[in-house]
């Protein structure tokens, strides 16, 4: 008789074989509240199961509004990039593929760009992103973005100080031309806490399938954490303007954060059929917000 697993990944390795459910108690389960009985009876938590279920129907329902929103903008012209910016581990990479995975793909791209090239190094830094900018009908997603001139190459030292500070002062006047020329720019920082990247990082060491993930430089992330905040810091008080804000995200709760950057750039847009969704659109302001010189930051 087959046996299943009705867990996290990151629990599965600790489950006795007296809490495995069986192909029969799944086809006996016709309610909720058989399967809640089930787990009970195997010794699990039928709350943690319970979040994964509506995480998914939430998660389904605003895929759902993302096409919706897609249609209109490719049926308006409209230019939207989404820039995903934020620690090694913040969770980047698995919002886009939420954000992007049963989009069209003619009207949508994601934009990785690899190391600059001898090239690209003698150019005008901004030069190799506008190449990769929205085309009318068109929503880009970033992973990473020109930000990585405002922190990760002055942490690695990557850039030196000149470089850094012409880039500081171009950028705001680079991103208030797109903004007159009408490209909506939405920018996310993912924000961790410290210990919650050294755990994820420990997790990509110990799974064959994510040590991909890991490089020299996510590797030195623990080590420089002081330094990172320092130009995150920096980035936040020279380049939030009006016209392209901050919007910071908590992602120690990967799930969460998911969903509520998809309801914020939902909530960023009227298109038709918003008024009647299947779940809730307005983000969780304590999940998701502009940014604010707070006295308590968790990253």
């Amino acid at each position: 008789m087959s046996q299943f697993l009705v867990t996290d990944d990151s629990v599965q390795d600790n489950l006795s074989k007296s809490q495995l459910l069986t192909s029969d108690d799944f086809n006996s389960v016709l309610t909720s509240g058989d399967l809640r009985q089930k787990l009970e009876h195997v010794g699990r938590d039928f709350s943690k199961i319970n979040e994964s279920i509506s995480y998914e129907y939430q998660l389904q329902h605003l895929q759902v509004e993302l096409v919706k929103l897609q249609t209109w903008i490719a049926q308006e012209g409209l230019r939207v990039a989404v820039l995903f910016e934020g620690r090694d581990a913040a969770g980047k990479g698995g919002t886009i593929k939420r954000f992007s995975e049963h989009l069209n793909p003619r009207s949508m791209r994601v934009v990785a760009l690899p190391r600059p090239t001898d090239l690209e190094k003698r150019q005008w830094y901004f030069r190799r992103y506008i190449r990769v900018l929205p085309n009318a009908g068109e929503i880009v997603f970033f992973d990473r973005s020109w930000y990585n001139r405002a922190v990760v190459e002055p942490v690695m030292g990557f850039c030196n100080d000149d470089q850094y500070q012409q880039f500081m002062r171009q950028v705001p006047e680079f991103e208030h031309m797109l903004f007159e020329d009408g490209i909506f720019v939405i920018k996310f920082w993912f924000s961790i806490t410290k210990e919650e990247q050294a755990r994820r990082f420990l997790q990509r060491r110990k799974n064959p399938l994510k040590q991909w993930k890991l490089s020299s430089v996510d590797e030195r992330g623990q080590e420089l954490w002081g330094k990172y905040t320092y130009f995150k810091e920096q980035m936040f008080s020279r380049t939030h303007t009006t016209f392209s804000p901050w919007i910071i995200v908590k992602t120690n709760v990967k799930k969460e954060a998911r969903l509520e950057s998809i309801r914020y750039l939902l909530s960023h847009f009227e298109y038709p059929g918003k008024e009647m969704p299947a779940t809730r659109i307005m983000p969780d302001p304590n999940v998701i917000m502009r940014f604010h010189r707070s006295i308590y930051n968790i990253d």
